[in-house]
């Protein structure tokens, strides 16, 4: 070659040379950093979410920022006092104070509003309007801002203020809700004569009847009393009730309000816009709040609003809920992603492996002619990163496009970490392997491999690690402030079984060679044979990679199955059966109610049952104990079927006057075993408690008393429906309700059980789960492949040698089908013994109740959300890594058996 030659560029060459691998190579850094990248935004995302849905579903007197301030005083002008109150001058400061709300605090302008309310409700003269007890009803007035924007005028008109309105006005239009307007029988016209004025009471003009756009939002429901009226009651015995409502001023009336004893005070209240809000704001929502309420923020707020307002919001609460709702979940979802994350490496590594392993002998003869460590290396990182970087880059822009609204640097740390692995992985085994020039290579067969003493140090302090990991899951659970080696606990009990298995596997293969020797056939001998002397660096990836996937597809599946179990155990507590049909008042059951459920489509079991109270002895005026009168037969039947206190009809015979009864374990004790008489409904019965079951479907939570309810004379009848069934019509049943009669509830348990995986945070984290484990397993599938790929060309070599002395194909199937099966056997048993192990081991410290039951909801499931091995978790993955292990080896022998011996045993050819 002349001196100022130029050789062909290596990476374009090496390119060029091997397509497929580039493609295969570029195709799994994509995943890979995909994955890596849409992690942590899907992470956020769903606590994105969970952060916006707490805030929009929270009661709003719990979640709207109020600033209060009081009247005027005596001291001032009545002049001056009606202008403080006057709507210019609220708005003024309305505008300033929003302005002062700090980071990332913001008001949501359509449900926010400022106006003048009385703080002490006002008694009604009017005779006309209803005294449930004698007691006249009170109103609170409101002269709130915002009213057109928020109602649809009903009947009438909306009030207004013609005239400018002083503190001696005693003459104001009004305007209530329809609600309001029916239960106090109001309407457009009608007038309140309200007392608590020192010259006279102020009359309020109803001028009409609204109907709330969006009643359950903050500009309503911040005060519930001004959009639905309730009954309150005094401090007497026993209690008397009278009504509370709210009627809404014109904001120009405000100034009238201050001639009475009601207590006025301006108000200016913000509901939270939770729309720009990320899950990095909870800290600062909650530091905000903690200013306004008593800190520089209320001292700003006060040079607004006066030297005396104060600010008073239940948002900390909400978030704080949502944050340990969200730190007790965070934990579990980390062991997901430190099993797909150590199974992603491991197939990383094996790539660069499978990729060193063909070169071999091309860089051991770059070496032996002279070749740098460095320099070599410093090309394969070339040839790795033209494929890698750009792989690497496409799976970040679908991570980003995939999931919206969320930092973007946790993405970019994984994808980038994702791309450091792949290119460094061939350079840095290249230069291991090849750190000094060697003629030949050593033998490293799996049987006869002898471990040296830093793995001997690596895997004890790898055995340290796990055993410490459990340790602390088990003492503290996952509640701790983000310990990630905690979190780790899975993935290093996986690594450290996948490492003794290596260490064993030479054993099992060692004893099977003998008796194999000895059989009439070739074919398991070589099976065996060939297993024993694959390289160990082949067989110890691949299992570590099988088993840790296995493990954590095992502990996610059993988070998974301990998840349904708990909501469906709760759906179960709330309804007693798949159908509770009762009357909203407790009467008795509509005639023929039962005959219609039974006809509906699914039904398969119903059942009516009494619910009365009665009193545990003749001398106590309280009637505390449920009694449940039931039919024996049918509501045997329907508590065995729903597993809650199942019990035989004839417990509950009737024997002399005496009836037999089933009691809840609180019951039982306080009752005895004896017969004993209860009184209920100014009648005695006796009863004798012959079981005892921790539930019944009647009454799943709390105690209670079943009884035969043909023995319970002078009963009220049934006032319960509970019906039980697979795959019902629930639009024909609530037809069939409907038809039955009126002010009936239909609760279903399908709906209940639905309502409990309604809450971001759950549904995000179960999302989570389910990629993990379908991510692993692939991976360890990939895993798989790799391994039987990298000694792909010998083993087809070898297929050939044998082909020329007679082995058949169908025998060459059938070699390397068996060839795989010991550490396909080994990675599944392994696995499935590995992952009920590591459940059971972890299941202590594991809590599932937040991520199985929203805390808002109030259900409990009984014992909390247990975590238990689950069978089918174990079963198929291992199941499935048998199998593809037989079918990539059958699938080689098919391949390798299309092309002639010859081609196989051309002496250096490496194909």
């Amino acid at each position: 070659m002349p001196k100022d030659a130029q050789g062909a560029p290596w990476v374009r060459t090496r390119l060029r040379t091997a397509p497929v691998s580039a493609v295969a190579f570029g195709l799994l850094v994509l995943v890979t950093a995909f994955l890596a990248a849409v992690l942590p935004r899907a992470v956020e995302a769903y606590e994105t979410d969970g952060l916006r849905e707490a805030l929009t579903s929270g009661a709003p007197e719990s979640t709207v920022l109020e600033l209060k301030a009081p009247a005027p005083g005596l001291e001032r002008p009545d002049e001056a006092r009606a202008d403080a109150v006057r709507p210019e001058a609220l708005a003024a400061v309305d505008g300033t104070a929003r302005s002062l709300l700090p980071e990332p605090l913001r008001a949501d302008p359509a449900e926010s509003a400022y106006g003048v309310r009385t703080a002490k409700s006002l008694e009604a003269l009017d005779a006309s309007l209803p005294r449930p007890d004698g007691l006249p009803p009170r109103f609170t007035l409101l002269a709130q801002s915002g009213a057109a924007g928020h109602a649809t005028v009903r009947e009438g008109r909306l009030p207004t203020a013609g005239t400018p309105v002083t503190v001696d006005t005693r003459a104001v239009e009004g305007a209530v809700t329809a609600e309001t307007a029916s239960a106090l029988r109001l309407r457009a016209g009608s007038t309140l004569t309200l007392a608590g004025f020192p010259d006279g009471p102020l009359t309020v003009r109803i001028t009409g009847v609204l109907e709330p756009r969006h009643p359950q939002r903050s500009y309503w429901s911040a005060e519930p009393v001004l959009r639905t009226p309730g009954l309150a009651s005094v401090g007497s015995r026993p209690p008397l009730h009278y009504w509370e409502a709210g009627v809404l001023l014109a904001p120009g009336a405000a100034p009238a309000l201050l001639g009475g004893q009601g207590e006025p005070e301006k108000y200016w209240r913000f509901a939270p816009a939770a729309g720009k809000l990320t899950a990095g704001d909870a800290q600062a929502l909650v530091d905000g709040v903690a200013s306004l309420e008593n800190g520089p923020g209320l001292v700003r707020m006060r040079g607004a609003a006066g030297p005396t307002a104060q600010l008073s919001t239940g948002l900390e609460q909400v978030v704080g809920s949502y944050t340990a709702t969200r730190d007790a979940i965070t934990p579990v979802v980390a062991v997901a992603a430190f099993g797909i994350a150590a199974v992603a490496v491991v197939v990383l590594v094996m790539s660069a492996g499978v990729a060193a392993a063909r070169r071999d002998v091309e860089l051991a003869l770059l070496r032996a002619r002279g070749g740098s460590l460095s320099g070599i290396a410093g090309r394969l990182l070339a040839e790795t990163a033209v494929p890698a970087v750009p792989a690497a880059a496409c799976g970040l822009l679908f991570a980003v496009l995939a999931v919206d609204g969320a930092r973007p640097l946790p993405a970019v740390l994984g994808a980038g970490a994702v791309t450091l692995l792949a290119c460094a992985g061939l350079p840095v085994r290249a230069a291991v392997a090849h750190r000094r020039p060697r003629a030949h290579r050593e033998r490293d067969d799996l049987a006869h491999a002898r471990p040296g003493g830093r793995r001997t140090v690596a895997e004890l302090t790898l055995l340290v690690l796990a055993v410490g990991s459990v340790a602390a899951l088990r003492r503290r659970g996952t509640a701790g402030s983000g310990d990630l080696l905690v979190s780790a606990a899975p993935v290093l009990v996986g690594l450290v079984a996948a490492l003794v298995l290596v260490r064993l596997c030479p054993l099992p293969l060692r004893w099977a060679s003998g008796p194999a020797g000895r059989l009439r056939g070739v074919v398991g001998f070589l099976s065996l044979a060939r297993a024993g002397r694959s390289p160990a660096a082949v067989a110890t990836l691949p299992l570590l990679a099988l088993l840790t996937a296995l493990t954590t597809a095992a502990f996610g599946g059993s988070v998974l199955a301990g998840v349904a179990d708990a909501r469906d155990r709760a759906a179960l507590l709330e309804t007693g059966a798949d159908v509770r049909i009762s009357t909203t008042d407790g009467t008795p059951l509509p005639a023929g109610l039962a005959r219609a459920v039974r006809d509906v489509p699914g039904v398969r079991q119903v059942t009516a049952v009494g619910i009365e109270y009665a009193a545990e002895r003749e001398s106590d005026e309280s009637q505390s104990l449920p009694v449940v009168g039931v039919e024996p037969q049918t509501y045997a039947e329907l508590a065995g079927r729903m597993e809650l206190g199942g019990f035989t009809a004839d417990r509950l015979e009737a024997d002399g006057g005496v009836l037999d009864a089933v009691a809840s374990p609180g019951v039982a004790e306080r009752l005895g075993r004896a017969p004993h008489r209860i009184v209920m409904a100014g009648t005695a019965v006796t009863v004798r408690i012959t079981a005892v079951r921790p539930r019944t479907p009647a009454l799943p939570e709390g105690e209670f008393l079943l009884v035969d309810a043909a023995g319970l004379k002078g009963s009220g009848g049934a006032s319960v429906l509970l019906a039980a069934g697979a795959g019902l019509d629930t639009k024909a049943l609530r037809a069939a309700v409907r038809g039955a009669g009126a002010d009936l509830s239909v609760t279903l348990r399908g709906e209940e059980r639905a309502a409990l995986s309604d809450s971001p945070l759950q549904a995000g984290a179960e999302r989570i789960y389910v990629w993990a484990v379908v991510a692993g397993a692939g991976y360890a599938l990939l895993a798989l492949v790799l391994g039987l790929l990298r000694s792909a060309p010998e083993r087809a070599a070898l297929l050939a040698r044998l082909r020329t002395l007679g082995l058949t194909a169908r025998q060459g199937r059938q070699l390397l089908g068996l060839e795989a099966l010991p550490l396909a056997l080994l990675a599944a048993g392994g696995g499935m013994a590995v992952g009920w192990a590591t459940v059971g081991l972890l299941a202590p410290g594991i809590d599932l109740d937040r991520l199985a039951l929203p805390e808002a909801s109030g259900v409990t499931a009984p014992g909390g959300a247990a975590l238990r091995a689950d069978v089918w978790s174990l079963a198929l993955p291992a199941a499935g890594a048998v199998l593809l292990a037989g079918a990539v080896a059958v699938a080689q022998a098919w391949w390798a058996g299309r092309r002639t011996p010859v081609t196989h045993l051309r002496a250096g050819d490496m194909r």
